[in-house]
């Protein structure tokens, strides 16, 4: 311990900047645990599908008639901020929002969540992760 504490006298610079990188490293790790809540993976969605799970699709309506999960409900990021008046009767129903990367669902869920959704999810992966599990689309 003296030869920690030697070594940081030393040394002021490396100890603040592995202080700082434990501290990044810190809060990333509790951020990704806290957005890990909020999501499903490709088969957790088919037991909420099976469930009848309220499912909504963020991407453009072009990429959404090249294929989509099935029963999903194309959404703008627009439209996803009034989702609160229209969507008003399935504020209780497990909602799961995807689009291809699963970038811009973990915002649209914090939305919904602020909204009074009470079981907002988020895909984890999107479509590609869909995809990649040799899941079928609708067309």
């Amino acid at each position: 311990m003296d030869r920690l504490l030697e070594f940081l006298s030393h040394h002021p610079w490396l100890g603040t900047g592995t202080a700082v990188a434990v501290a990044l490293i810190v809060v990333y790790e509790m951020r990704a645990r806290a957005e890990g809540q909020f999501s499903v993976s490709p088969q957790e969605l088919i037991r909420l599908m099976n469930q009848g799970a309220l499912l909504l699709d963020l991407r453009p309506a072009d990429r959404y008639q090249e294929g989509h999960l099935a029963g999903a409900r194309q959404m703008s990021g627009e439209a996803l901020l009034s989702a609160g008046d229209t969507l008003k009767k399935h504020k209780e129903k497990t909602v799961v929002v995807y689009d291809d990367t699963g970038s811009l669902s973990a915002p649209a869920v914090r939305q919904l969540l602020a909204q009074g959704f009470t079981r907002a999810f988020t895909l984890r992966g999107g479509l590609t992760a869909w995809r990649a599990d040799n899941l079928p689309l609708t067309r």
